[in-house]
């Protein structure tokens, strides 16, 4: 009894004398703020999607569909398709920049709230590599998802060798015979893409993703069973990416010892 009577004590102070700390949160209680909650949601949804104009994103409208959704928890998270592409979760999109060699994570970041997919984001993925190794990466390699006229052109006139399909590609489709003769002058940038990913060069290039970035994101979520992230809101979140990334190069550079780590000659978008 003197427990009970020391908690309510702590619980009278804590939420005052009427409240208990069980009930509905302020915001749920009074139909009156729970209506201003929605047209708050209605108003940032509407916002979004003429944001999704502006990034031109394919079959942006400017006006939210009927079956557009906004979590009021954890706003900046999205649904996206879960892997396999066969049901939905609410999640973040994470991307990470992997060298070549030993699958050290060289930048890692989460997509902006209102571009919850892979699209634009391999120039700032690419810009924050730079920033954290002081220069620019030789080569970039990304998958069909982070491909646009951008992109390419943007990083091939940093002088940076390029290898991000426009379409989304299969590992066994480097048995495609390789093309022979000169490049046609009146190619578009895509179909100079899917040639130059048909050569023996690009071949070998783009079969490094399934070695490299892929393997890391395994490591993270199987291995060390960092499958969900514990907290909301895109900078709260941010940093415990950015935690779990370091967690995995402390083991990188713990098993390197003795043998060193080599100098970055590639990056890996994925």
């Amino acid at each position: 009894m003197q427990k009970a009577e020391t908690v309510d004590e702590e619980e009278n102070k804590r939420y005052n004398q009427d409240k208990r700390g069980d009930g509905l949160p302020e915001e749920l209680a009074f139909k009156k703020s729970h209506l201003e909650n929605i047209r708050e949601a209605k108003e940032a949804l509407e916002i979004e999607a003429q944001q999704k104009v502006n990034y031109r994103q394919k079959g942006a409208t400017g006006t939210p569909p009927d079956k557009t959704q906004r979590n009021f928890t954890d706003p900046d998270s999205h649904i996206m398709p879960a892997p396999g592409g066969k049901q939905f979760i609410q999640a973040y999109n994470a991307q990470i920049a992997v060298d070549s060699n030993q699958q050290v994570i060289v930048a890692a970041r989460l997509t902006n709230p209102n571009q919850p997919s892979d699209k634009g984001q391999a120039k700032p993925l690419v810009e924050a590599v730079t920033f954290n190794i002081t220069r620019l990466p030789h080569q970039v390699l990304a998958d069909a998802g982070h491909s646009s006229k951008d992109a390419v052109e943007g990083l091939r006139t940093q002088r940076i060798d390029v290898c991000m399909p426009p379409d989304k590609m299969h590992y066994s489709e480097a048995m495609l015979a390789s093309p022979r003769g000169r490049i046609p002058k009146d190619l578009s940038a895509a179909d100079k893409m899917r040639r130059k990913l048909r050569t023996k060069k690009g071949k070998e290039y783009y079969a490094l993703r399934k070695q490299l970035p892929e393997p890391v994101f395994g490591q993270i979520k199987q291995a060390r069973g960092f499958r969900q992230f514990s907290l909301r809101d895109i900078g709260k979140v941010s940093s415990e990416w950015q935690l779990a990334c370091i967690g995995h190069n402390l083991l990188k550079l713990f098993g390197a010892q003795g043998h060193g780590l080599a100098r970055y000659r590639y990056v890996m978008v994925a």
